[in-house]
């Protein structure tokens, strides 16, 4: 069976590339590709025994570039001389000027990444040209149990979420024991777009998020107004009472009010989460740090999904309408050949005037 390493992000329009070549490593020979909602696969191609072996002893060279949502940028490369080792490159999207990178790195995301990946994987200073980060992965040292295998891959597919996430993450265990971190900003603002960000005003019992929302079209403006207005409602439905509260407005919410105007240009209004610690208790960390991390790429899958679906509609109608146009139309064909079957006959003066009076 192959092994697939899919990490749903959901908010992911459509599949940039796949990775054509297939990367070596003991007993493991996996594709490292793109796949349609914003996650990494690793897949296990399908082999004979005989064909798998021969790569493994041969080594693939393998050197590909691909693009993810939010102008995140990957790099992998495996070489022929040691199949063992793989290149993994990331290029992250230009900060704004109200966030702060060390190095070309969220805070916090060098601990992140030393804590998820462990002696697996060690980061290369300085980074390949172009990138923020580069990862240099030992395969040959990949765990044996194939459950502790398939989590490892699951952290390599998902790491733009360990490097984009690490702040929030370092926020939100503060805010599971209840404190603020020290030498932190009252209002913290953390990449998530090319030159864009959200802001987080964290406190002891509870940290609020609140994200301007900004779209290039005139009609996701609109449409994901709409939606960001029905998302607020849903909150509201029985059942949903222990997610967090959920505000949209047009005009920036109070916490993040002394920001500079350049970033609240929002034209879908600002949509605001209130955290509490026991949204992030035990496991419910990881899910609230990457719904969070990736709401804006959320909201635009949606967007995107909703005119789509828009547009089959119309065509669909369309199509009705023409068909209904051709059941409309005279049928020539059987016109001529009626009119070509008719016969007349010519009556006489006397005939007629016979025909009359009958």
């Amino acid at each position: 069976m192959p092994l697939i390493v899919h990490v749903h992000y959901e908010a992911v329009t459509v599949v940039e590339s796949d990775i054509e070549e297939v990367v070596g490593a003991t007993d493991m020979l996996f594709w490292l590709r793109r796949r349609g909602k914003g996650g990494l696969e690793l897949r296990r191609p399908k082999r004979d025994s005989g064909s798998e072996n021969s790569v493994l002893e041969k080594g693939v060279e393998l050197d590909h570039h691909w693009v993810e949502f939010d102008d995140v940028r990957y790099h992998i490369q495996v070489s022929m001389k040691n199949p063992h080792v793989l290149l993994l490159s990331v290029s992250l999207p230009t900060p704004s000027s109200e966030t702060i990178f060390v190095r070309g790195l969220p805070f916090g995301a060098i601990e992140a990444i030393k804590a998820a990946y462990g002696n697996l994987v060690q980061i290369l200073d300085p980074p390949r040209d172009g990138f923020n980060l580069t990862l240099k992965i030992n395969l040959s040292k990949l765990p044996a149990n194939q459950e502790q295998k398939h989590a490892f891959l699951v952290k390599v597919a998902s790491i733009r979420e360990v490097v984009l996430g690490a702040p929030l993450r370092v926020i939100l265990e503060h805010l599971a024991a209840r404190t603020v971190a020290r030498d932190l900003d009252p209002l913290v603002a953390l990449v998530h777009r090319p030159n864009e960000c959200f802001f987080l005003f964290p406190q002891t019992d509870k940290v609020t998020v609140v994200y301007p929302m900004r779209f290039n079209d005139s009609i996701d403006i609109v449409l994901a107004t709409s939606f960001l207005q029905e998302f607020v409602e849903a909150r509201r439905t029985a059942g949903l009472h222990n997610t967090p509260p959920c505000s949209w407005s047009v005009t920036p919410p109070l916490e993040i009010k002394g920001v500079p105007s350049d970033a609240l240009t929002a034209n879908a209004g600002f949509v605001t989460f209130v955290i509490f610690p026991r949204h992030v208790e035990g496991q419910k960390l990881d899910r609230t740090v990457w719904n969070l991390s990736t709401f804006h790429a959320y909201v635009s899958y949606h967007v995107k999904c909703s005119e789509g679906f828009m547009h089959t509609r119309m065509r669909r109608r369309v199509e009705s309408l023409i068909q209904a146009l051709d059941r409309a139309k005279p049928d020539v064909e059987n016109s001529k050949k009626t009119s070509f079957n008719r016969s007349f006959k010519r009556l006489a003066l006397k005939d007629s005037r016979t025909n009359s009076f009958s």
